[in-house]
């Protein structure tokens, strides 16, 4: 397994930590943080999800741009859009979401560039990383391999079903919550996923006993999904 931390280059590009499971891998993963943290904090889930089972893939990890949380007192922080209040999926950050949802759309371009099919490319996050992974997904021009929505919402959903394509649509999503989740409540996740299911998406949801974090049955469930996925 190989690694490195890109930087900004000249294109403009999200800075990202990458990491390849294969020389030659035949999927990529663009996956998303959650507030606060950043690209490196989900780069210990891929042994795991190597030892689990899932497919051979470039693992892209970008991190979100500092930015005031208007909810932590407007303290400075990696986040993917501004919180505005308590309740996250109301009063939300409509221009930070789609200033985060342009710069995914462009590692998904760069991916496809690199020579990765866009039916071997998956969008997941956690949190914040998942709802943009949502929003990003649901309006693909081509469909996906998959969209991977840990402990996160759909966001923006007044405008999904006007604004998602039927290449997004027809994406398969893994969905999990935890269900003692004190930061995203699991019905904030629950109402989505009826969202989602309203608009013809495919959705595979998952419960765990477990706060607002990531467990090791999910991950299980996880990786036989992205084996089927990406079969």
């Amino acid at each position: 397994m190989s690694g490195s931390q890109g930087g900004h280059g000249s294109d403009g590009l999200l800075e990202c930590v990458e990491l390849q499971t294969h020389p030659n891998p035949g999927a990529s993963i663009v996956w998303l943080h959650g507030l606060g943290a950043d690209g490196f904090d989900f780069v210990p889930i891929v042994r795991e999800l190597q030892t689990l089972g899932a497919p051979a893939a470039r693992y892209v990890f970008p991190h979100a741009p500092e930015r005031p949380v208007t909810v932590n007192g407007g303290f400075r922080m990696r986040a993917w859009y501004d919180v505005l209040g308590t309740r996250i999926d109301q009063r939300e950050d409509d221009a930070g979401i789609r200033q985060s949802q342009a710069q995914v759309q462009a590692l998904i371009e760069r991916e496809a560039a690199r020579g990765t099919a866009r039916s071997r490319i998956v969008l997941a996050g956690f949190s914040q990383g998942g709802a943009i992974a949502l929003q990003t997904g649901l309006r693909q021009h081509e469909k996906l391999g998959a969209l991977v929505v840990l402990s996160a919402y759909l966001p923006l959903a007044d405008s999904a079903a006007a604004e998602s394509s039927p290449a997004g649509r027809s994406t398969p999503i893994f969905m999990a919550h935890g269900t003692e989740d004190g930061m995203i409540p699991i019905q904030v996740g629950c109402t989505s996923r009826q969202a989602l299911a309203a608009l013809g998406c495919s959705v595979q949801w998952h419960e765990y006993a477990m706060a607002h974090s990531v467990c090791e049955d999910e991950l299980r469930d996880l990786a036989r999904f992205l084996s089927e996925a990406l079969k």
